[in-house]
């Protein structure tokens, strides 16, 4: 058991530093959003929650992303930002964004991943000393295939989970889920991303695959699209 309880600990360590310094980086680099058209639909899904408001921040660097930090804070690039004052994305279409990094922080999902980075590198520790056992130096590389995959597996879970919390959410703000599905018909577009990469590898679900997982919600909460 020692080999695996170092392993653990070793993933929350490796962890709990990728926090602490992903959250320098985002102070530093950041600053919150201010857009008026924005902050109307965030406001309208502020009041479907019950909350205040909500703060939404641009993390200054050009890839087209938006992310919730570990500490709980929303974020959109300015790439991102970039592309909706270039009309290349509404309004509607970026707050599907945001409700969908609220989903993460809703659902615990950065606390999960922690846990799920923890077990992983155990499952790696394990299986790389069996099968090395029967394939000396090729037993590592198997034992990473098989945990990377899985990792990627978890995380499109999440991501299938954040959507469903961000559909919800939207609805229930009246913005209504064709701004979601939209903007997932042009993100490999904007994110420029290519389609090379085998699904069961992918830490995102395909955009097809999340449309029709999202209209498959919509059918089951009866919704009139």
């Amino acid at each position: 058991m020692t080999p695996i309880l170092i392993a653990v600990a070793y993933g929350l360590i490796v962890y709990w530093f990728s926090a602490w310094r992903t959250k320098s980086e985002l102070d530093e680099r950041s600053t919150p959003l201010a857009d008026a058209k924005l902050k109307a639909l965030t406001d309208r899904m502020a009041d479907a929650l019950g909350v205040e408001r909500i703060i939404v921040h641009i993390y200054e660097i050009e890839p087209v992303n938006g992310l919730a930090a570990p500490d709980g804070r929303i974020f959109i690039t300015r790439g991102f930002y970039n592309k909706y004052r270039a009309g290349d994305v509404s309004a509607e279409e970026m707050a599907s964004v945001i409700a969908h990094e609220l989903g993460h922080v809703a659902l615990g999902h950065t606390r999960k991943r922690m846990v799920d980075f923890s077990g992983t590198n155990a499952m790696r520790m394990v299986l790389a000393t069996v099968f090395n056992r029967f394939i000396p130096g090729i037993g590592v590389l198997i034992a990473n295939f098989i945990t990377t995959v899985l990792m990627a597996r978890l995380s499109r879970d999440d991501e299938y989970e954040a959507d469903a919390y961000a559909s919800a959410l939207l609805l229930k703000a009246g913005i209504g889920l064709e701004p979601q599905k939209s903007l997932f018909r042009k993100l490999e577009r904007l994110v420029g991303m290519g389609g090379g990469a085998p699904a069961w590898l992918m830490s995102h679900p395909k955009s097809e695959d999340r449309i029709r997982a999202i209209e498959g919600n919509a059918s089951k909460w009866k919704v009139a699209e």
